[in-house]
């Protein structure tokens, strides 16, 4: 599941993910290869964003959600993560007006108040500016865990409980995923992590049941258009089996 490919299959309409989720990953270790400071590193990764974004965006990704800072990131050295809230600010103020120019919709899930009231303040902005875009939507996770998001799912449905709106027999798969942050998008089809490492951190823990996973070894600052193009062609090459038997998938393929 690295970046091994078979270069000429094609990425159709058919095989194309509507979903990709990114954790984005190595960029320190980036950084302290090429002896730079931390901080570096994720001001190139910011390029890597925007080059992502460049290439899913016409290869028709409905939707690219990436992991930008989870809750567990407050652990790393106050210095970086002072560094990181700038950065954030910064890159807010730099890309969203290019976003909008491109039709692009910006959401930003998580718990926001962790953040300054400076930042949560342009995080509203730029989702008002975006907000009515249809190309493609770019949801950015910020102070966002998995175990965070379904809690606060699950609070939410308890309080409809108490207050008469649901009865217990109501809540079902479908009830919970409309609670969670990013319920009424698709599901993710394909989730990629770069830097080689093979696991998902607390990352969209309820999304990622049926998702096809891609393990790059490749830096994040460096994982610019081709290696984009290499995930795609992999997911391509893919069979999506949701539990089904092969004579199921043929049958169904038989009926399309």
């Amino acid at each position: 599941m690295t970046g091994t490919v078979t270069a000429d299959i094609p990425v159709s309409a058919d095989s194309r993910p509507r979903h990709v989720a990114i954790i984005m990953d190595g960029n320190n270790r980036w950084a302290k290869a090429r002896r730079l400071g931390g901080v570096a590193g994720h001001k190139a990764g910011v390029d890597a964003v925007r080059a992502v974004v460049e290439t899913c965006a016409p290869a028709g990704v409905e939707v690219l959600t990436l992991f930008a800072f989870s809750s567990e990131n407050w652990r790393r050295p106050k210095d970086e993560v002072s560094a990181l809230m700038k950065l954030f600010l910064m890159a807010l103020e730099r890309e969203v007006r290019k976003l909008h120019r491109n039709n692009i919709r910006l959401r930003i899930i998580g718990d926001r108040s962790a953040f300054s009231p400076a930042l949560q303040e342009h995080m509203a902005k730029a989702e008002a500016l975006t907000r009515d875009n249809t190309r493609m939507t770019l949801v950015i996770a910020a102070n966002y865990g998995g175990h965070w998001d379904i809690t606060q799912a699950t609070r939410r449905i308890a309080a409809k409980v108490r207050d008469g709106e649901l009865a217990p027999s109501d809540i079902t798969d479908d009830l919970i995923q409309q609670h969670l942050c990013i319920g009424d998008l698709p599901m993710p089809d394909l989730m990629i992590r770069t830097a080689g490492e093979q696991r998902i951190s607390n990352f969209l823990l309820w999304h990622l049941a049926y998702t096809e996973f891609y393990f790059s070894p490749v830096f994040w600052p460096d994982f610019k258009e081709e290696e984009m193009q290499k995930a795609l062609q992999a997911y391509a090459g893919r069979q999506r089996r949701f539990g089904q038997t092969d004579d199921q998938i043929a049958a169904r393929a038989a009926q399309q």
